[in-house]
């Protein structure tokens, strides 16, 4: 099975950060556990880390191993279906919201060459009926009876882990905890298992995952233990970013970087092709993509305006339009 992020030994000490000896960039883990029991110190080390970096490791979060793992089982299942099976679950004219997107589609703004990746997208079951209109329902896969009890519950387990972690956000930002929770809970959030096949020959022109943004308010990715992943350093070095299997990605997207007039960077990143045999191996990960309610309002945050950094973002654009703009500039609509 491949590698991936999981939850590790939850009884390690959760003030015992990892620290970094070289002098080689690095990108900052931290525990979330911390927020519990030196919240201070850890919401401000938290902010430190976003602005510096757009990306931090977050250990200590709780969400089981098996659960993880029960939920990847399901998604290689389905991912090694043949394609013309793989192709049922389609959904055609859907811009990728809901099923499965086939290899070849998705391509990285301002990209020459699509990424060399399959997905599927799960989102959130809808109970408001506000939300019916640009909320999909969910496509599941017969094939693979486990997949929807597997991952709706990784679904809510990231959820989850998101509040939380907009709720230290928030708080480092001068908000309310609860800031988000009203703005975030019927919140048009995906999770993505994507399947990157064996790239059988070393002259393709595409990689994996292209340099990108992410559109949303966070990233948590599941499955940054396998390399590849690398983050753009504000010096404009490629830091390879490998985490260790205790640890979920979390990132931050443009429209958080959008409501915080860039005081939390929404940093580029990519996917690219290991070297040799390597490369003849799959690659899994599953990212959550944490959104606001479609009619929340993108409006920068008045104490993120400064002299020194005036509005760089003058006219409000609610999150359904702005996800939609972004997916046109992305191939899915």
């Amino acid at each position: 099975m491949p590698a991936r992020s999981g939850s590790g030994n939850l009884d390690d000490d959760p003030q015992d950060d990892r620290t970094h000896m070289s002098d080689q960039p690095y990108i900052p883990t931290l525990d979330i556990r911390r927020f519990d029991t030196d919240r201070d110190a850890f919401v401000a080390e938290l902010g430190a880390a976003y602005r510096e970096w757009g990306f931090a490791g977050i250990r200590g979060h709780g969400i089981p191993q098996e659960l993880i793992d029960g939920a990847y089982d399901a998604f290689l299942r389905f991912f090694a279906l043949p394609t013309e099976i793989k192709m049922q679950y389609h959904v055609a004219g859907g811009g990728g919201a809901r099923g499965y997107t086939p290899f070849g589609v998705e391509t990285a703004k301002d990209s020459k060459h699509f990424d060399l990746k399959e997905f599927w997208h799960v989102g959130r079951e809808v109970r408001d009926a506000r939300y019916v209109e640009v909320m999909a329902p969910n496509v599941w896969p017969s094939e693979a009876p486990e997949f929807r009890d597997r991952a709706l519950a990784l679904y809510g387990a990231l959820d989850s882990l998101g509040s939380r972690m907009l709720s230290a956000l928030a708080l480092n930002l001068g908000l309310a905890e609860n800031y988000f929770a009203d703005k975030t809970d019927n919140g048009n959030s995906i999770l993505r298992p994507i399947h990157y096949p064996p790239i059988t020959t070393d002259d393709v022109p595409n990689v994996r995952a292209g340099a990108h943004e992410d559109i949303n308010l966070i990233t948590l990715l599941v499955g940054a233990s396998a390399e590849g992943l690398q983050v753009l350093s504000r010096k404009g070095e490629w830091v390879p970013y490998t985490a260790a299997a205790d640890t979920i990605v979390v990132n931050i997207g443009d429209m958080l970087q959008r409501l915080t007039n860039h005081v939390l960077p929404s940093t580029t990143h990519r996917v690219v092709n290991p070297p040799g045999e390597k490369a003849r191996q799959p690659r899994y990960s599953t990212p959550f993509f944490l959104h606001p309610n479609p009619d929340f309002v993108i409006d920068v945050l008045p104490n993120c305006v400064t002299a020194d950094n005036p509005n760089r973002y003058p006219q409000a654009i609610t999150a359904q339009g702005y996800l939609e703009e972004r997916l046109r500039e992305i191939g899915l609509m």
